[in-house]
C-alpha cells in the first residue's frame, strides 16, 4: 500500500479570518486519505500595532496554543495550502519573510514539484486579492512547484466570488459563509487530486 500524501495547511492571519478558511480548508482535508500538519506563521508585528487593534490582540491570544509554521514543514508535505491576508496587494510581511527563508530548501532542490495552492482576504472585493495570490505563485515558480489553482473547475467557484486564483474573500464581510466554505472545500481536493497524481 502506498504512503499517505502529506498536506500542510500553512496561514497567517491577524484578526481571524485567514484563521478561518485555513480550519474550513483542514476540515476538507480530513475527508481525504491524506496526513494533515495544520501550522501558523509567527507574528512578527511590533506589540504597539497590535494592541491598538482589539480583534488582532484577541485572535493573537485565542490562537497561541496552535504550532508555528517552520521549514521543515514544507519538507514534508507533498501538497501545501497557504492562507494569507493581503497587504497593498500584496503578501503581509508575516507570511513574505516565511517563504523568504525558503532559500535553503529551494538551494537543495527540495521544493521542486510541491503541489500549492493559496487563498486570501483584503479588506473590500478589490482589495488586491489577484495580485495577492499571483506574487504568491510567482515564487512558487522559481521553486518549482506545481501551481493548483482551483480556475473555474466547479461551479461553486462562480458563486464563491470567481477568483481563479484561489478562494479570496472581503473580511469582516459576509462571505465566510457556507458557499466559500464549499469553495475551499473543491480548492483543497482539486490540490489533493493532483499531488496525488504527481506523487503516483
Amino acid at each position: 500500500m502506498s504512503k499517505k500524501l502529506n498536506l500542510a495547511i500553512i496561514y497567517y492571519s491577524a484578526t481571524g479570518t485567514n484563521h478561518q478558511m485555513a480550519e474550513w480548508a483542514r476540515e476538507a482535508a480530513q475527508n481525504e486519505d491524506v496526513d494533515i500538519r495544520f501550522k501558523r506563521i509567527e507574528e512578527t508585528a511590533p506589540k504597539e500595532a497590535i494592541e491598538q487593534n482589539e480583534n488582532w490582540k484577541k485572535h493573537l491570544e485565542s490562537t497561541k496554543s496552535i504550532a508555528l509554521a517552520e521549514q521543515d514543514d514544507l519538507d514534508w508535505a507533498d501538497a501545501i495550502i497557504f492562507s494569507s491576508p493581503t497587504r497593498y496587494g500584496n503578501l503581509s510581511s508575516q507570511f513574505k519573510s516565511f517563504i523568504d527563508a525558503t532559500g535553503p530548501l529551494w538551494s537543495k532542490g527540495k521544493l521542486v514539484n510541491k503541489v500549492v495552492s493559496a487563498m486570501t482576504s483584503a479588506q473590500n472585493p478589490h482589495g488586491g486579492q489577484e495580485s495577492t495570490l499571483l506574487s504568491l505563485y510567482k515564487s512558487m515558480f522559481h521553486w518549482g512547484a506545481i501551481v493548483a489553482a482551483p480556475g473555474y473547475t466547479d461551479e461553486v467557484m462562480f458563486a464563491a466570488g470567481g477568483n481563479p486564483y484561489g478562494i479570496s474573500v472581503s473580511a469582516g464581510g459576509d462571505e465566510l459563509n457556507d458557499t466559500t466554505k464549499k469553495a475551499i472545500a473543491h480548492q483543497v481536493k482539486r490540490t489533493i487530486e493532483i499531488a496525488q497524481k504527481i506523487k503516483a
